[in-house]
């Protein structure tokens, strides 16, 4: 991952469980959407093999990354699959110290201000504050007024209508899920739609 070009356009979208049939289609949909980060979960099926198809399909348009690292063996798997940047919804030092080490970029999850502050000291690239849907972009402004200096990214509760309001209470980057990828548009291979809801966020990120 190249951290000038994400904070560029500091968004990332997170994939999770996906059915292996659908995943061309998708990735190109996500490209179409003018998306340059991706994450892709390791507690998805065959998660190793999509971070290969997704690199391939993408052909750098699109940064991938692994998501829910939880260990060591889960982050040797993921760098091994050309993962270039490592998300987790907690701070695991061993993985963080790892990735700091070998200059990788690193976004591991954090909620309370100890928390945050731990995983940044720890070298966080960015610090993931999730979930930020339960607390809202005003936690942000609450967060930043002591730790000025440390970049936060939200994660969960992100859209397009609320996504300029966590810039400006103090996120740096943002990122959806779930939210965006629902079950029921890939069921029904509604990749259109899913294209439409990305790039609408795309564009507020633009310029935030």
């Amino acid at each position: 991952m190249d951290i000038a070009r994400f904070k560029k356009l500091p968004i990332m979208g997170i994939l999770r469980g996906l059915e292996p049939d659908i995943f061309e289609p998708l990735m190109n949909a996500i490209i179409s959407s003018g998306l340059e980060t991706l994450e892709i979960a390791m507690n998805s099926k065959d998660a190793a093999k999509l971070i290969r198809e997704a690199a391939r399909i993408s052909n750098r348009r699109i940064m991938v990354g692994a998501g829910t690292v939880l260990n060591m063996e889960s982050l040797k798997t993921a760098l091994d699959s050309g993962a270039t940047f490592i998300v987790m919804p907690t701070l695991v030092p061993d993985v963080v110290e790892y990735c700091v080490k070998n200059i990788i970029p690193v976004f591991p999850g954090a909620l309370t201000p100890q928390e945050i502050y731990d995983a940044w000291n720890a070298g966080a690239s960015m610090v993931k504050v999730f979930p930020s849907g339960l607390f809202g972009p005003s936690y942000f402004k609450e967060i930043k007024a002591p730790f000025d200096n440390i970049e936060l990214m939200a994660c969960g509760g992100v859209t397009p209508e609320n996504i300029r309001s966590f810039f400006s209470n103090g996120a740096s980057a943002v990122a959806f899920g779930a939210s965006v990828f629902r079950k029921e548009l890939l069921l029904k291979k509604d990749f259109a739609s899913i294209t439409q809801a990305i790039n609408k966020l795309v564009s507020q990120c633009q310029g935030h």
